[in-house]
C-alpha cells in the first residue's frame, strides 16, 4: 500500500530507492529533483489537451480524455519502472501529490511494486528546498581578482576534508563575460536551485562551508537571496595573487581556440574597457596575443572586484598573500594558518 511521504522523508528514501518524476518532460526539462527518472503519464501535448478539456468541460470530461490517453500506454509505463525499481520499491511525485502520482502509484501497485508518493509533489519540494536555505552555516568566502585559480583552490579544500559548494561548477558559468567559454551548456535557473538544493542538504550546518565570492548572477543563474545575503556577510579570505600569474592562467583557462567565444565576450565589455583599449584588445586577439587580452581584461575586473569588496566591512576581510598560481600549496596554506 503506497504512502504519502513528507518532503524531507520522501528525500531520505531516495538515497535507496529511486524517484519516478511523472510529470511530463517539458515540466521535468524545466526543473527536477536531481537523479529523478522522467516517465511522464502525459506528454507535453497530451498534457496540454487535458487541460484545454478541464477548462471547456470540467474535471469528469478531462479525466475521461486523459483514460483515453492514457490507456494504450499502461504496459510499456509498467515495463518503464520495473527496469529502474529497486527492490520492488519506487518513489513517485507530480506537481502537487495529486492525480497524475495517486494514479501512477496505484498503476505500480497492481504491478506488484510498492510505490510511495511525496506529499504536496514537487511544489512541496521546491518550498523544501527555500526553507532549507534559510539555515544558517558557518562560511567562508573565499575571495580574490579574477584568475587566482579560486574554484581549484576550493576543490582542494574539498579533497582536505572542507565542505565546500561550487556555485560555479552547479552553474556551469564563471561569472564574467567570458564565464561560458569552454563550460557545458547552463542548466535552467529552476534546475541550477535544485542541484544547489541537493548540494546545501547534503552539508554538516554544524561545521563550516567554502564558497567562491561571486556576484549574485553567473550567466542565467542566480543565487537564491537567503544564501546571497548569508554569503555577503560572511568573512572573505581574499587571495592577493601578481597579476601576472593570474594573467597566465587566464590564458591557459580560455585560449583554448574558441576565438569567436573570445570576441564576442571583449565586446560585451568594450563600453567598460573604453574603445581604445577594447580596440588594442580585439587585435591583439586576431594576432593571438592571449597575455595582452588577459592584461587589458584583468584591468577593467581588478577594478570591479575592488568596488564590489569596498562594499563588505573591512572588518569581515582578510587578506592572505599568495605568490604563485599552486592551488594544492594554497589550500594548505590556508588550512595551515587556522583559516
Amino acid at each position: 500500500m503506497s504512502e504519502k511521504l513528507e518532503v524531507s522523508k520522501f528525500l531520505a528514501n531516495s538515497k535507496s530507492i529511486p524517484i519516478i518524476d511523472v510529470r511530463s518532460p517539458g515540466e521535468y526539462e524545466q526543473g527536477h529533483i536531481p537523479d529523478a527518472y522522467n516517465i511522464p503519464l502525459f506528454s507535453d501535448a497530451e498534457r496540454a489537451s487535458v487541460g484545454i478539456r478541464y477548462k471547456q468541460a470540467g474535471n469528469e470530461f478531462a479525466v475521461q480524455l486523459g483514460l483515453e490517453i492514457v490507456g494504450p500506454k499502461l504496459a510499456d509505463l509498467v515495463k518503464q519502472v520495473k527496469k529502474i525499481a529497486v527492490s520492488k520499491q519506487v518513489l513517485v511525485h507530480c506537481w502537487r501529490g495529486g492525480m497524475r502520482s495517486a494514479s501512477m502509484a496505484w498503476l505500480f501497485e497492481t504491478a506488484g511494486l510498492k510505490a510511495d508518493i511525496m506529499h504536496g509533489g514537487y511544489k512541496a519540494y521546491r518550498a523544501y528546498i527555500a526553507e532549507q536555505l534559510l539555515q544558517t552555516v558557518p562560511m567562508k568566502i573565499l575571495g580574490g581578482y579574477t584568475g587566482s585559480g579560486k574554484t581549484d583552490i576550493l576543490l582542494e579544500l574539498q579533497k582536505k576534508g572542507e565542505q565546500i559548494i561550487d556555485l560555479e561548477g552547479l552553474a556551469h558559468h564563471k561569472g564574467s563575460a567570458f564565464g561560458s567559454i569552454g563550460e557545458l551548456p547552463q542548466p535552467t535557473n529552476e534546475q541550477f536551485y535544485n542541484d544547489l538544493g541537493k548540494e546545501w542538504l547534503a552539508l554538516d550546518f554544524n561545521k563550516r562551508v567554502w564558497l567562491e565570492d561571486e556576484s549574485v548572477t553567473m550567466g542565467r543563474c542566480g543565487i537564491p537571496s537567503a544564501l546571497f545575503n548569508q554569503m555577503r556577510k560572511a568573512e572573505v579570505i581574499k587571495l592577493d595573487i601578481p597579476k601576472k600569474v593570474r594573467e597566465i592562467r587566464l590564458v591557459k583557462e580560455y585560449a583554448n581556440g574558441d576565438i569567436i567565444g573570445l570576441e564576442n565576450a571583449l565586446t560585451r565589455i568594450s563600453k567598460k574597457l573604453g574603445g581604445l583599449k577594447a580596440s588594442i584588445a580585439l587585435e591583439a586577439l586576431r594576432n593571438e596575443d592571449f597575455l595582452k587580452v588577459a592584461e587589458i581584461s584583468l584591468e577593467y575586473y581588478d577594478k570591479a572586484y575592488a568596488y564590489g569588496l569596498s562594499k563588505r566591512n573591512p572588518a569581515q576581510v582578510q587578506t592572505v598573500i599568495i605568490e604563485e598560481d599552486d592551488p594544492m600549496k594554497t589550500a594548505v596554506d590556508l588550512m595551515k594558518l587556522g583559516i
